[in-house]
Formats: structure tokens, sequence, C-alpha cells
């Protein structure tokens, strides 16, 4: 299984953390091991090496079948649920990282940086382009999305990534979160919601 995630999909995040940069032309893609893989409602543990983790949401979405240099038109074949996701970042890591020109991998890709909640079958609604998702933090909404804001909309990011990578029954792709990510702390307590449902709730320790 592969976490596969994309960044600066969102405009408005794009502006908030890159202000001094081009929108992408084309997807930004990194990956997640294994390991990063969070769910069942365990409790995320902020790790010692980073005094400021960041949550990002993000609307995640589930491979249901084997693809490889997939068409855009047939994209939709290929992907048959989603759910709300929290892609943590060690964002003091992150820029030491930037700074020196290296890979993120280390500071978006430890053990349990990627957060996912219930899934749910996208035959459920009339568009993935069409969904709005939201955080809330100690009662609190702290992060709102639409998918129709995207950059690069899922069926690209799945025609695009197939390109490179094939695609496996269970792979997950993280498709990028809008703006207002900001930092957790221990003993947040972390709601996520997909058109008003809650599918994604923890603790952070």
């Amino acid at each position: 299984m592969k976490i596969i995630a994309v960044g600066m999909n969102y405009v408005a995040h794009c502006h908030e953390l890159h202000a001094n940069e081009s929108l992408p032309k084309e997807p930004v893609i990194f990956m997640k091991p294994d390991s990063a893989l969070l769910k069942d409602s365990k409790p995320f543990f902020i790790p010692d090496f980073s005094k400021r983790m960041d949550y990002e949401t993000e609307l995640v979405v589930r491979i249901c079948r084997l693809g490889k240099n997939i068409a855009p038109r047939f994209a939709h074949r290929y992907y048959d649920a989603v759910t709300v996701g929290i892609d943590f970042t060690a964002r003091d890591l992150q820029k030491q990282l930037c700074a020196k020109g290296l890979p993120w991998d280390l500071c978006k890709g430890f053990d349990g940086s990627a957060v996912v909640g219930t899934f749910v079958p996208v035959s459920r609604f009339r568009s993935i382009q069409d969904l709005h998702f939201h955080l809330c933090i100690n009662g609190n909404t702290v992060q709102q999305g639409h998918t129709a804001d995207m950059l690069h909309h899922v069926d690209k990011l799945v025609s695009y990534i197939s390109q490179f990578f094939t695609l496996k029954t269970g792979d997950l792709i993280f498709t990028g979160t809008p703006a207002g990510v900001g930092q957790v702390h221990i003993d947040d307590h972390i709601e996520g919601y997909l058109e008003g449902e809650k599918l994604l709730e923890f603790n952070v320790k």
C-alpha cells in the first residue's frame, strides 16, 4: 500500500505558505511510507523532534483497482471511496530542510503523519469535485475546503500519478490542503467532516 500526497493544490494555500512562488503547472507529488498511516481513531503523538506540528486537512481518495498510464477520462473508474484525512507536517523541520534544498521526507513521512477517517463510497456524492470538508479542533472550525477549488482535480491527479507509479488496490491519495493550516497541541481533540458527516475523530497526545 502506497500513500501518495499532493502539495500546493489550492491557490489560497499556495499564497499562504509559498507567497513568493508561482502556482505549479503540474501536480506536486510526494510520498509517505505505510508506517505513516494512522487510522481507527488512534491518538496522534507529537514527535519529540518537532516544536511546530501543523495539521493539513485533505480529501483522501482510495484506489480500488490496478492501473498504469490511466487516461483522465477513465480515472474515475480507479477509485471507489473517499474520506477526510490529515497530512501532519513538522513545520519547523520542513523550513530547515527547504532552506538546505533537501527532500521533505523527514517532515512529512514520519510515523503517524497520515491520518485517515472512515471511508465512504464515492458513489454517494454527485461529484467528487463538489465536496465540502472541514476540520474542528476542540469544537471550533479551524479549516474548510471545497474540492471545486483544487488546482488539479482528482481525475487529473490519478492520471498524472499513474504515469510514474502503478496504482494498486488500497493505495491512498491525499489530494492537497486548502488555506487555514495551523498548529496542534497536546490534548487537542480533532474532528473531520465531509459534507457535514463526521468521518474523522482522534486526540493529540
